[in-house]
């Protein structure tokens, strides 16, 4: 310590942050990663695979991203984009199959009510779609979902507001009472 630093004080240190192992990040986090996966794509192994793409890239990336202040973030970033890829692939892939003449297979509506309502979610406009996810399934503040989704807060409320307004409507449809007609 020199004349000036006993006089005037040491200069402060920044605090150290300690960097999390991606093996104590991927136990802290698979279940709600797995979660939000299951939720943008509506079904078990499509999910495993969407987010077992996002960990693999997290894990390569792992000595740069863990010093990210939320590495979290980045990993649900590139989940995110995989899975619009992944649904730009699957309607490029429908659209060719619709050309050639293969019929679409039939979808069964889910009996249980929180499928359904998922289920509504996946057929919001794609951001809408991820941002009522993140929001809800991931319970992440609205500053959290922009950082993800790399816009800004008041596109995030937007696409909530449209979204919440899309699926009231949707869900309020769904529930009506069909009228009896007599014939």
């Amino acid at each position: 310590m020199s004349l000036v630093d006993d006089v005037v004080g040491a200069p402060e240190e920044a605090p150290l942050r300690t960097v999390e192992t991606f093996e104590a990040y991927y136990q802290r986090d698979y279940r709600k990663l797995l979660g939000l996966a299951f939720v943008l794509t509506g079904s078990q192994g499509p999910a495993e695979d969407l987010c077992q793409e996002a960990l693999t890239e997290a894990h390569r990336k792992w000595p740069k991203i863990s010093g990210y202040d939320r590495p979290d973030a980045w990993v649900r970033r590139v989940m995110v984009n995989k899975s619009s890829s992944r649904s730009r692939k699957l309607r490029s892939e429908a659209k060719a199959m619709l050309r050639i003449g293969t019929r679409a297979s039939v979808v069964v509506e889910p009996t249980e009510r929180s499928l359904e309502v998922w289920e509504a979610v996946r057929r919001l406009p794609e951001r809408q779609s991820q941002t009522i996810a993140l929001h809800y399934w991931d319970d992440l503040p609205r500053s959290d979902i922009a950082e993800i989704l790399g816009c800004s807060e008041e596109t995030v409320k937007t696409h909530l507001k449209r979204g919440r307004a899309a699926l009231a409507e949707h869900l309020e449809a769904f529930n009506a009472p069909q009228e009896v007609t007599d014939q």
